[in-house]
């Protein structure tokens, strides 16, 4: 008897919302008059930590945490890690008044310590999508077919595929917000490297052959979420960026996440170096907003 009075109870507060005010709320646990026109996305809870602790005149509402950086009303939310988290984020901006998405976070490197090392800031030109979440968005969306180019998959040149992406598409971020950041950085006089980047969702099947294949087309970097934010961003009319600082360098002797213990002392200064950045380019970014 209670859970069904209960169940009436949420019907009858739903009949005053819409449908995209409901998902926003399941999803984000607030109401989308609550998330402001520029959004930063961290994935892992030490970035989050880090950039609220930089907000000033913080509000929290839900997991959405608001606040002033650099004279800017943003909105921080924690993505989670992977691109079906991304996009149900992404999904609740799009049904809000958000109109800059950026995601502040680590990615893993791929080359050797001479053109990649760990701490370095890299901003992404483009992402191939070797996730599972955006052929689902192409499938859906068949306009965006004319509008990605794309690649076979590096990965058959060595080894028959018998599952998995065969075409690997490319989704780009937005030029005039990624050259704000970037004209900010040699402003400031700090290097930050223009970067081809590789979204997978399995952190653990980082095979030999397998960033093998992503060298031998000029792949920097790899990491679990920029694709569908790039993607989403285009289909949404949503101006996005990704700000990435190197974490490992996967298949090291030494510094790979996944085989080592020990932590380069450059990570955490490389993330705190991006965050700064994010923070001096906010002026600029709000103007472009519209």
């Amino acid at each position: 008897m209670l859970h069904k009075i209960k169940g009436e109870m949420l019907n009858l507060g739903l009949k005053f919302i819409s449908v995209d005010e409901k998902l926003i709320r399941m999803i984000l646990e607030t109401g989308s008059s609550n998330i402001n026109e520029i959004v930063i996305l961290p994935a892992v809870k030490m970035v989050m930590k880090k950039i609220v602790k930089k907000l000033q005149n913080k509000i929290i509402h839900g997991r959405v945490h608001n606040g002033i950086l650099n004279g800017v009303k943003v909105s921080v939310i924690r993505s989670q890690i992977g691109c079906p988290n991304m996009a149900m984020v992404m999904e609740c901006l799009k049904r809000s008044k958000a109109k800059i998405v950026i995601r502040l976070d680590f990615c893993g490197g791929i080359g050797n310590e001479q053109n990649i090392a760990i701490g370095d800031v890299l901003i992404p030109n483009v992402a191939f999508c070797d996730d599972g979440t955006s052929p689902q968005y192409i499938r859906n969306y068949p306009s965006l077919l004319n509008q990605l180019d794309s690649i076979e998959n590096p990965l058959s040149l060595t080894q028959n595929l018998a599952t998995g992406n065969q075409t690997i598409f490319m989704a780009k971020p937005n030029n005039e917000l990624k050259d704000i950041i970037m004209k900010e950085a040699h402003d400031q006089g700090k290097s930050v490297k223009d970067a081809k980047l590789w979204t997978i969702d399995a952190l653990f099947c980082e095979t030999f052959d397998f960033v093998k294949s992503l060298r031998t087309i000029g792949i920097q970097a790899i990491d679990m979420e920029s694709s569908i934010l790039f993607l989403l961003g285009q289909l949404y009319n949503l101006k996005t960026v990704s700000i990435l600082s190197v974490s490992d360098l996967p298949q090291h002797p030494k510094y790979d996440m996944m085989n080592s213990n020990e932590i380069h002392p450059n990570m955490e200064k490389g993330i705190e170096d991006a965050i700064k950045l994010v923070t001096l380019a906010l002026p600029k970014i709000q103007s472009i907003k519209n």
